[in-house]
């Protein structure tokens, strides 16, 4: 599997999903506008995961026109438990490199699952965050408060997303992240 089939597959997710459904009200401008930055990085090793998270930060401070990061890691992190251990370091390293109030990470997996719903791996709003491979979206902070005080109601994203999930139902949802590593 190669890069660009990675990538491939990540795009088809985030336009087949995430943009077509609307899970993401702030996706579709920024696909549009091609300032979305893929990046993979395949690696065994957590230490070398965190400083591409590093680097893509630094990429971000210098390339405005690049307004946000989506590093798949492909090659780690298949067990969510350990993915998690991963997030929790990876936003611990972000404030100690002083990216506290700059980026946020937003958290996607093959296998996510909420804790609000007690880890149920069947229950659809999981799909609201699972992607074709790990990854950690990195975010500009205030690009994201821009955008949501410029958006009506941002504070019902989550509950119309689970609606909605749960609409589209297992089967649909399974299918899409299916169809979308072809």
């Amino acid at each position: 599997m190669t890069d660009q089939h990675v990538i491939g597959a990540t795009k088809n997710w985030l336009n087949t999903f995430i943009i077509a459904f609307n899970i993401c009200p702030f996706a579709r401008r920024e696909q549009q506008r091609d300032s979305i930055r893929y990046r993979v990085e395949r690696t065994d090793n957590l230490e070398n995961a965190l400083q591409t998270l590093v680097a893509e930060c630094i990429h971000l401070d210098n390339h405005p026109e690049t307004e946000t990061t989506l590093l798949i890691l492909p090659e780690m992190f298949e067990d969510f438990e350990d993915y998690l251990d991963m997030l929790e370091i990876a936003e611990q390293l972000l404030i100690a490199q002083g990216y506290e109030g700059i980026y946020q990470l937003a958290s996607f997996h093959p296998e996510y699952r909420f804790e609000s719903d007690g880890g149920d791996n069947n229950d659809a709003d999981n799909y609201t965050n699972r992607s074709p491979y790990p990854m950690l979206h990195i975010i500009r902070e205030a690009s994201i408060e821009q955008a949501i005080a410029n958006y009506p109601d941002p504070e019902n994203i989550p509950a119309r997303n689970i609606k909605l999930t749960r609409e589209l139902g297992l089967k649909k949802l399974r299918a899409i992240l299916a169809a979308c590593l072809g």
